[in-house]
Order: structure tokens, then C-alpha cells, then sequence
């Protein structure tokens, strides 16, 4: 059995967001997300928690193949708690497109 086989014969021990089904059916079949599907499903990818706070305000894309996020508070109050949370959105966002997406991420009041 191939490595390839094994992933896709691996269960989860717990449901999965769609945004994470999606995430890993990406990377096994090679193709990514683009930076506008990030744009159109940001409240998918993020949650009802985070997206209820914060939407998204720029994508740039480096060299890399990586993106700066810019993230706008929907209150600026919330800056501060967003950016508790960060390590959490750079989760959401890099499950959603199957590698390590993000190089930067900052916020914009």
C-alpha cells in the first residue's frame, strides 16, 4: 500500500470543518486555493467566531508562494482580542489551503 493510499484510507478521529476536507483533498490532489477563494470563503474558513469580528481587507501573494494578510476588526476594539487569536486564524487559513500559507499576518483598524 502506498503512502498515497494510507492517507486516503486514514480516518479522523473527529469530524472535520469543510474548509479542512477541502484543505486536505488539496494537497492530495495538487491543486490550490487561490487567494479569491480566501476572499469568497472567509466566513467558512474562520467561523462564526472569528468572522463575526474580523474580515479580510488584503491578500498579497510573495514570491514564495506564501500571502500577507491584512485583517480588518469589524470594531476596533476587537484588534486586540483578533490578535490573541492570531495563531488560530494562521491555523484556519493555512488547513484551508494545505500548506503553510501564510507569511505575515497584521491587522488594519
Amino acid at each position: 500500500m502506498s503512502n498515497h493510499d494510507k492517507q486516503l484510507n486514514t480516518r479522523i478521529a473527529r469530524p472535520q470543518t469543510i474548509a479542512g476536507a477541502l484543505g486536505g483533498l488539496i494537497k492530495i490532489f495538487g491543486v490550490r486555493a487561490s487567494d479569491s477563494d480566501l476572499l469568497n470563503r472567509w466566513n467558512e474558513i474562520m467561523g462564526d467566531d472569528i468572522a463575526s469580528i474580523a474580515k479580510l481587507a488584503a491578500i498579497k501573494k510573495n514570491r514564495d508562494n506564501t500571502f500577507n494578510i491584512v485583517i480588518r476588526p469589524t470594531n476596533p476594539a476587537y484588534t486586540l482580542q483578533l490578535s490573541y487569536q492570531s495563531d488560530e486564524i494562521i491555523k484556519r487559513i493555512n488547513k484551508y489551503f494545505g500548506y503553510n500559507a501564510v507569511g505575515k499576518i497584521s491587522f488594519r483598524k
